[in-house]
């Protein structure tokens, strides 16, 4: 039976590596840090880290790890239990709390991860009568929760308000019983931050719910690391945080909802990927509501990871490399070609730098780019030595 199913993989995979587009998994031996101990054909390297969700340093920090040594002491590995039968413990509830404290939104809600935070959300209270709005770049999470969903959908082009407010008319034209605007906050191949001011106007105009997916901002956007509505300036008028412990908040897994009181209660009751899913592990719960507690006190890592931002983004726009307008320490260096960037990504481990190229199907045909994302963990000879490296290999 499987012997022509074994022949079509075989033919589709060889195109894949033929086009330049295989996605080599590279086998890492040591802690998350500054410099990461990658598996090579070589032998073993010791690479500066230039391509982590590790914005703030916390990952493979000395301060995590005794943290959740101190978490799994007390709470133990594991529940074996989803959160409404015995999966909720006090650890559970209080990250909940410390979570929409610091999002600013009435309550929160823990997931395993971000992306079953996405996926079940939609469906939860959202069915054939209502119209969700998305962005056309949103987080493949978003997409795969919205077709979980019977609601219409609506896809504008990528921050377009005048396509998004044409679709906000088209649904109050048809009645639609609710209307709601879905946003990665900042969207993760390009380091695009959404304009949720502009997007909250239009929300209020056609009384629509405001969904935010701040996965690449909560910990270190804002003025105090709130993330993207906080940047924006729109911390009251945001209705729902989806986000994650997995990126700046201490890099292991886990994901959250926050928002609106009575939005968290139904979910609660009709979330499937949280009534269906093992709690997260309480090790990660504790280790995660320690880094949001770190964060509080240690205001010089969010300023040393802007410091180091702007300064790469301005180097490489000097060196005459095509780098996308944002503040973001997401910084995609724009090389089209596939081929081409996975060459200059290997190249780039030669020069003992671990950076990661993308191409389609996880950015379009012909935007192939290296990803680069800065650190606070970054001194600013490193940042040089990264750019000194681009600039050689470019040729």
């Amino acid at each position: 039976m499987y012997t022509s199913l074994q022949a079509r993989l075989k033919t589709e995979l060889k195109a894949i590596a033929d086009a330049g587009l295989h996605k080599e998994e590279r086998v890492i031996s040591s802690r998350q840090g500054r410099m990461v101990r990658v598996q090579t054909a070589d032998g073993t390297k010791d690479l500066l880290n230039c391509c982590a969700n590790n914005y703030l340093g916390l990952s493979g920090s000395d301060e995590l790890v005794a943290a959740a040594r101190e978490g799994l002491e007390k709470y133990g590995y594991g529940l074996s239990s989803v959160r409404f039968i015995c999966g909720t413990q006090d650890v559970h509830k209080e990250l909940e709390r410390k979570t929409a404290a610091f999002v600013g939104m009435a309550d929160a809600i823990v997931f395993s991860s971000a992306m079953t935070a996405n996926m079940g959300f939609f469906s939860a209270f959202l069915g054939e009568e209502d119209t969700i709005l998305t962005d056309a770049s949103n987080h493949a999470s978003i997409i795969d929760g919205i077709r979980l969903c019977k609601a219409e959908r609506y896809i504008y082009k990528h921050m377009d308000m005048a396509d998004l407010e044409a679709g906000l008319q088209a649904a109050q034209k048809a009645g639609r019983r609710t209307k709601c605007i879905v946003t990665d906050g900042v969207f993760s191949m390009d380091g695009d931050v959404a304009p949720l001011a502009a997007i909250c106007d239009l929300a209020d105009t056609y009384e629509a719910l405001v969904v935010v997916d701040d996965s690449h901002a909560t910990g270190f956007m804002g003025a105090e690391g709130r993330g993207t509505h906080e940047l924006c300036g729109v911390l009251e008028r945001v209705d729902v945080i989806t986000s994650t412990y997995g990126k700046a908040l201490g890099g292991a897994c886990g994901g959250f909802i926050a928002g609106r009181q009575e939005i968290i209660d139904m979910l609660r009751e009709r979330c499937r990927t949280y009534l269906f899913s093992n709690s997260l592990p309480p090790v990660i719960a504790h280790t995660a509501g320690f880094a949001m507690d770190y964060l509080a006190g240690h205001p010089e890592l969010r300023a040393k990871l802007w410091e180091n931002t702007r300064y790469f983004r301005k180097q490489m726009q000097a060196a005459g490399f095509t780098v996308p307008v944002s503040e973001h320490p997401i910084v995609p260096v724009m090389l089209g070609d596939a081929r081409k960037t996975q060459e200059m990504a290997r190249g780039m481990m030669a020069e003992g730098i671990y950076v990661i190229g993308f191409s389609y199907p996880v950015v379009p045909e012909g935007k192939a780019r290296i990803r680069v994302q800065i650190s606070s963990l970054l001194a600013r000879e490193d940042v040089d030595r990264l750019v000194a490296a681009f600039v050689k290999l470019r040729g």
